[in-house]
Order: structure tokens, then C-alpha cells, then sequence
């Protein structure tokens, strides 16, 4: 299995290679070499599926003794500290759910990209051919786990925002809306890397994952799913339900791991940017920010 990982940068609009966290890992989990192939079969769902392993290891991240890792991590990964609205952390969990200043991130006049990640948008679910894995299509209904959500929503849009470990790890509003009560779907904790996905689609439907709905007057409803990912038992919503937000507002923020986002909307709510349709269409990710423009309403 190819282990190499491209997106497209959307400031410099270049090609670039993603330094992966935990590679090593990665690779003896999902290659091709027979002790891989043990280790996917064996060791793979006895870790995963056991989030108080996730939990251990998300605990000894917030120990003092684990802020020794965040100097290293700046450095070897070019995390921009001068964005950072503190520069001393408690712990390696600390700084992994940062805040940013406020001006490090403008926001967009249209709608507005959620996190800071890489995203493939999909200007229709029911024609996203290219969301076959081996013969495997990514199944909404099961990602939704609602009969009802899934009928209203197996026409519309779908973006899927994948935010790494070196990543900013707070999530905000797309839009002015009033959110509704989160709902949590319990899980697993599989990886949401590429190169997982690429083994197994349905992760994503498999995942620990948390169900918002949002109602804006320019999208219509959305539904704004947290999905839980290797070592990120903690999916940490901070908004009040029922309360009116405006775009760019913290949502929350996932402590210690990869993780993930998906916006759904209604069909005929949303037309995407052209770069982003440009690069989803050819299958490769575009990295951006939070406050970047997502696209506008039909």
C-alpha cells in the first residue's frame, strides 16, 4: 500500500507530501508486509475498539511531564507559533487544543470553512463515484444512523473536513445559525488517515461521532458531525444549544488526535468554491483554514 499522502495547498495552490504523526505506526498497521497484515487482523481491533486505551493514552498527554514534546513538535512539524494566544502550556494537551488570536484567522464573507484541515467536498452525495474504497461505498444512512436525516440528506452536499494531529484543533460555525441539542453516537476510535480510509471506508461510520443540527436562514438546516479518531476519546462541544451564534464562533475543540468533520446540507443550499470541486473531483484534498470561504448559497 502506497504510504504517501498528497494535498493541495489552497494559499501556495502546490502539490505537497503531509509529514504524517506516527508513520511509522500507520504503516505497520495498514501495509502490505505480513507482520502488517497480522498486526491489522490482531492488533487492530483489539486497540481500537477499546476506547480506555485511548483514554490512558489521552490522560498521560496531559500530564506536566508530556509539555517536554511540544517544543520538538513545533519545530519538526512548523506549527506557527506566532498565531498561538499563549506561548507557554501545561501539558502536550494544552497546547494541542490551543486558541489562536482572534485576527489569525479572518473570516470570509461567504460561508466559511469550520477547522483548520484538508477537505474534499462533494456537491452531491448521491453521485460522489468516487467515494468507492474496494467496491465499498461510504454509506450515509449508517453515518447518520437516523432513517429520517437520511432521506432528507441523501441528495444534498457533503464536505468532509480531516484535521491532523499538527493541525489547530478547534472547530467552529460555517454560518450565523442556532444549534440544536448534540446527539453522540458511540464507537470506535479507528484512524481517519488517508491511508486507513483507503483500507476501510466505512470508519467513518464506524467512529465515535457526534450529531449537530444547525438552522441558518441562508443554508437551510445542516448537519455538522464531530468524528472521534484515534486517541481523541474527548469530542469537547462548548455552545449552548438553542442559543444564536454568529459565523466563525467556537463550536468546540477534539482533545489529543486525528479527527475529523462532515457538514452536510440539504440539496440545492450550497454552491462550492471552484478550486475546492477542482481537486475533490481528482480525489485529492485541499488544505485550508478556519474563516476561508466554503462557498455560497444557491
Amino acid at each position: 500500500m502506497n504510504c504517501s499522502i498528497y494535498y493541495k495547498d489552497r494559499k501556495t495552490k502546490e502539490i505537497e507530501e503531509e509529514k504524517v504523526y506516527g508513520m511509522y505506526f500507520i504503516s505497520l498497521l495498514y501495509g502490505k508486509k505480513r507482520l502488517s497484515k497480522f498486526c491489522y487482523k490482531v492488533l487492530l481491533p483489539l486497540f481500537y475498539k477499546n476506547a480506555w486505551l485511548s483514554n490512558i493514552y489521552g490522560c498521560f498527554q496531559k500530564m506536566p511531564l508530556s509539555k517536554r514534546k511540544v517544543k520538538p513538535f513545533i519545530e519538526h512539524f512548523c506549527v506557527d507559533s506566532s498565531e498561538f494566544a499563549k506561548k507557554s502550556f501545561s501539558s502536550f494537551n494544552d497546547f494541542f487544543i490551543r486558541k489562536l488570536k482572534k485576527e489569525a484567522r479572518p473570516i470570509s464573507k461567504n460561508l466559511c470553512m469550520p477547522a483548520d484541515g484538508r477537505y474534499l467536498v462533494f456537491p452531491s452525495i448521491s453521485n460522489a463515484k468516487g467515494f468507492f474504497i474496494k467496491g465499498t461505498k461510504f454509506d450515509l444512512k449508517k453515518l447518520l444512523a437516523s432513517d429520517e436525516l437520511y432521506q432528507r440528506y441523501k441528495d444534498g452536499s457533503m464536505v468532509i473536513a480531516r484535521l491532523c494531529p499538527t493541525d489547530y484543533h478547534r472547530y467552529h460555525f460555517p454560518c450565523d445559525c442556532t444549534p440544536g441539542a448534540p446527539k453522540l453516537i458511540n464507537g470506535y476510535l479507528y484512524s481517519v488517515n488517508p491511508i486507513a480510509l483507503r483500507k476501510n471506508i466505512e470508519i467513518l461510520q464506524q467512529n465515535k461521532r457526534v450529531i449537530t443540527s444547525l438552522q441558518s436562514n441562508d443554508y437551510g438546516q445542516i448537519q455538522y458531525l464531530e468524528i472521534g479518531a484515534t486517541h481523541v476519546g474527548s469530542i469537547k462541544n462548548t455552545f449552548t444549544p438553542d442559543k444564536s451564534y454568529q459565523k466563525g464562533d467556537e463550536k468546540g475543540y477534539f482533545e489529543f488526535g486525528g479527527s475529523c468533520l462532515v457538514l452536510l446540507f440539504e440539496k440545492d443550499k450550497i454552491t462550492f468554491d471552484e478550486d475546492l470541486l477542482a481537486a475533490s473531483a481528482h480525489h485529492m484534498e485541499t488544505k485550508a483554514q478556519m474563516g476561508d470561504s466554503l462557498g455560497i448559497k444557491k
